[in-house]
C-alpha cells in the first residue's frame, strides 16, 4: 500500500517515480516489498533534490480535490508512513518478532542493555 500511496501521491505532486500501479500483481516476498520501498524511496529523494526547491514546495497543486501546496503533501506523506511504521510495530510484536529501534531503543531492546523496558 505505501509503495503504491507514494508513487501515486508524488505523480500528482509533479514527480514521475517507477511506482506500480494499483493494478500490478502483489509481492510475492517480504524482500520484494522492502527493495521496492527502498528503491522507491531513493528515487523520491534523487527527484526531490533535483526538481524542487523552496518556491516548488509553495506552489498550490490539486491533491485528491483539494487545495495544497507540495510542501503540505511531502509532509502528509510522511506521516502517512509514520502511520504504517506503528501499524508494522503492532503486527510484528504480535507476531513476537524483534522490533528494531528508529529514534533510540525499542522496548525490546532496553533488555540487551541491561536496563528495565521503557513502558
Amino acid at each position: 500500500h505505501i509503495v503504491i500511496t507514494l508513487g501515486e501521491m508524488m505523480g500528482n505532486a509533479g514527480l514521475t517515480l517507477n511506482a506500480p500501479d494499483q493494478k500490478s500483481m502483489a509481492p510475492s516476498s517480504a524482500n520484494e516489498i522492502a527493495d521496492t520501498y527502498k528503491k522507491l524511496s531513493a528515487e523520491l529523494l534523487e527527484k526531490i533534490a533535483v526538481e524542487w526547491n523552496d518556491e516548488k514546495l509553495n506552489e498550490v497543486i490539486d491533491i485528491y480535490g483539494e487545495k495544497w501546496t507540495r510542501g503540505y503533501t511531502l509532509y502528509i506523506l510522511i506521516i502517512h508512513e509514520i502511520h504504517h511504521r506503528g501499524q508494522m510495530t503492532v503486527l510484528m510484536r504480535q507476531a513476537g518478532l524483534k522490533v528494531a529501534g528508529v529514534y533510540g531503543p525499542a522496548k525490546e531492546e532496553w533488555v540487551s542493555y541491561n536496563m528495565p523496558p521503557m513502558p
